[in-house]
């Protein structure tokens, strides 16, 4: 990790533990290894967004590739293993370039190659980084004739409401007046199958959630005891969100960078929210942003949906 990354790593560490609800950003989530953790979330049983939003991307997408157009260049915010942007780009007319986002440098190089060698014509852009903060394109995308974003995975969902106005219109910005965006969302439905989603029988989301300690122990020189630590999913009827956090099994005290942090027993730090969303729901956070709803793809039980925006108001898209 880079210097300037760590002290940020750092600073966000101790202002987060020093709250009165202990807090650790979900980003911080994703090194190489928890990258890699979260690609077997995707497959376990429970974990119906991944399945379900590849199976509408695959029921749709010449439709989808018919209303994006010819000569697009897709920047895919959150980029992963790029396994989903595949499927639009076998249907895309001559799309221009790819520029894949990702804060996991290892896996954005390796992903890239691998996309470079299954589409040899395509230009691939990648950055890696955080991508919830303003993108600078190559110089030779500056004037690409049509930019698509694409952000897949309902990672909206992570972001607070007012975090994901700005996030959107900082998409906006980058595609342009003429741009699009393609987005994932999750949607709000019975508790029981969200929950068991977040909280999978084989403990690998408890993995996932409890490998923010294990880098801050690697990283920041800290003290924690993945086993006095529990992971912990509830599901809030209010704002429809799935909170996850680390439950404290005992009283202690957790050392980082030569400062103490005290946690009872049952003390949790927060970890993640995950907001679902109804379509009306959705519609009213983009157009915020100044996107409007151009068409949604659905799956026959209503569990997930796929958006296309647009940045301009089009009556006959």
């Amino acid at each position: 990790m880079e210097t300037s990354e760590a002290k940020t790593f750092l600073d966000d560490v101790i202002n987060g533990l020093s709250s009165a609800q202990k807090q650790l950003s979900p980003k911080y989530f994703y090194d190489e290894f928890g990258a890699e953790i979260f690609e077997r979330i995707c497959t376990t049983p429970e974990y119906y967004p991944t399945r379900t939003e590849t199976m509408i991307l695959r029921n749709n997408v010449s439709e989808i590739a018919q209303r994006i157009g010819p000569n697009a260049t897709l920047i895919e915010y959150g980029s992963g293993a790029l396994e989903k942007v595949k499927i639009i780009l076998e249907a895309l007319e001559s799309p221009n370039a790819l520029v894949p986002l990702d804060i996991s440098k290892e896996q954005l190089m390796v992903a890239a190659k691998k996309i470079r060698t299954e589409f040899p014509h395509l230009n691939v852009f990648p950055i890696s980084g955080d991508f919830t903060k303003p993108v600078k394109l190559p110089k030779e995308l500056l004037n690409a004739e049509k930019q698509v974003a694409f952000f897949p995975g309902s990672t909206i969902g992570n972001f607070e409401k007012e975090d994901a106005i700005d996030f959107l219109k900082s998409v906006r910005a980058t595609v342009g007046e003429n741009g699009l965006m393609l987005i994932g969302v999750d949607l709000q439905k019975n508790r029981d199958t969200i929950l068991k989603a977040y909280d999978d029988e084989a403990g690998v989301t408890s993995e996932f959630n409890k490998n923010i300690l294990i880098r801050i122990n690697r990283e920041l020189g800290g003290n924690f005891n993945l086993n006095k630590f529990e992971h912990v999913v509830t599901y809030n009827e209010e704002h429809h969100r799935v909170e996850m956090h680390l439950m404290s099994l005992a009283v202690q005290t957790v050392c980082i960078a030569g400062i103490n942090f005290h946690f009872d027993l049952h003390e949790t730090i927060h970890t993640e929210n995950c907001y679902k969303y109804t379509h009306q729901s959705l519609s009213r956070l983009v157009e915020a942003a100044g996107f409007f709803p151009a068409d949604f793809w659905t799956d026959s039980r209503n569990l997930f949906t796929v958006v296309l925006l647009t940045s301009k108001f089009r009556q006959n898209f």
